[in-house]
């Protein structure tokens, strides 16, 4: 079995962990209704996806 060396301090764990952050999304404004939605998705306010109607609301 792979067992450690050596103890790692709480500092070296913490640091290694500090890294892992949450994202905000990335919005864009919808191009019909200026609404933020997110990327590659249909507008949920107006339907519309690459300027076309998907969804008739």
């Amino acid at each position: 079995m792979i067992v450690p060396k050596q103890r790692v301090s709480k500092s070296k764990g913490r640091m290694r962990r500090a890294n892992w952050k949450l994202e905000m999304p990335d919005l864009i404004k919808c191009p019909q209704c200026h609404v933020y939605k997110s990327q590659h998705t249909v507008c949920k306010e107006c339907g519309f996806y690459k300027g076309k109607e998907i969804i008739k609301v």
